[in-house]
């Protein structure tokens, strides 16, 4: 019987050194697909985009999501880079700033998702703020329904910070915080959640009781881990960046996986904001283990 390990064996003398990396990648692929935050990348894409997508490639990720820094290309000729290298995009991050005047370009680009990844650090401490931002992503939701996309908020850990509990809140919690704003105050049919396992277990969390909070309005996770022995805290600094590879930290992987499944989560992307060494290094590492639990 001609099996698929062989025939990459006997067909590999015919293809080009970037097709078979390809072909032996998509052998090993997990039953979920695996994608990687270009963020993690960043400096190196700067420099040569094409060659670290070939990089992610070959070691097995199948998708990759894009960040603000990699719009210096044109929509399409970015698309065009990306699934060159055989890698699909399905979701994009794009600034609070500047979001409303890039949607036309995230449908150019062919996202199924816009992510707004954090909003103005002026905000943080305000409950009204945090409605105002709430407001925005309903009508910034709209906008990219109008050209077939959906939108998202990925949380960092200053939205879990206790605000001060208001006269009338409706938030049935000890204390209110501006992610309990945003999940009230936003249209369930219109905005949706991308969990960052690590920085909800950087805020003194359990990144699963919140997966089941969030429900169906839960459709993409970063995957992300936490050294051990790190203090928790509710500001994204240098004090609270305790990343690791995937499989290195503290993060209960295994019930996040299986919850995931659970709720029918659409992607799972990779991040590490910051690593010791090579970054190519550290997603090889975070997709060896997590290729060996999906």
């Amino acid at each position: 019987m001609l099996t698929r390990r062989r025939f990459l064996r006997n067909t590999a003398a015919l293809l080009p050194a970037a097709a078979i990396a390809r072909a032996n990648a998509r052998a090993v692929s997990p039953p979920i697909p695996l994608g990687v935050q270009l963020y993690t990348v960043r400096r190196q894409a700067q420099q040569d985009l094409p060659h670290v997508l070939e990089q992610i490639r070959q070691i097995g990720y199948q998708e990759v999501e894009t960040c603000a820094d990699n719009y210096t290309f044109a929509a399409d000729a970015l698309r065009h880079i990306i699934v060159d290298a055989g890698l699909r995009v399905p979701s994009g991050h794009f600034n609070y700033e500047d979001f409303r005047s890039r949607i036309n370009y995230a449908s150019q680009l062919g996202l199924e998702w816009m992510v707004c990844p954090m909003i103005p650090q002026s905000m943080w401490g305000s409950a009204d703020a945090f409605r105002t931002a709430a407001n925005q992503f309903n009508d910034w939701a709209k906008g990219a329904k109008d050209l077939g996309m959906r939108f998202a908020f990925h949380n960092h850990n200053y939205e879990f910070a206790p605000l001060q509990q208001e006269p009338g809140a409706t938030v049935a919690s000890a204390t209110l915080t501006g992610y309990d704003i945003l999940i009230e105050n936003t249209d369930p049919e219109l905005v949706f959640f991308e969990l960052d396992c690590y920085w909800v277990a950087q805020a003194g969390l359990d990144p699963v009781r919140l997966m089941r909070h969030l429900g169906p309005r839960l459709r993409m996770v970063h995957l992300k881990d936490r050294a051990p022995d790190s203090s928790p805290s509710f500001v994204p600094d240098a004090a609270a960046a305790h990343f690791v590879p995937v499989g290195r930290g503290t993060l209960d992987w295994m019930s996040i996986l299986s919850e995931g499944r659970r709720l029918g989560v659409e992607h799972y992307f990779v991040e590490q904001d910051q690593t010791r060494g090579s970054p190519i290094d550290a997603l090889r590492q975070s997709y060896r283990y997590l290729n060996t639990i999906v």
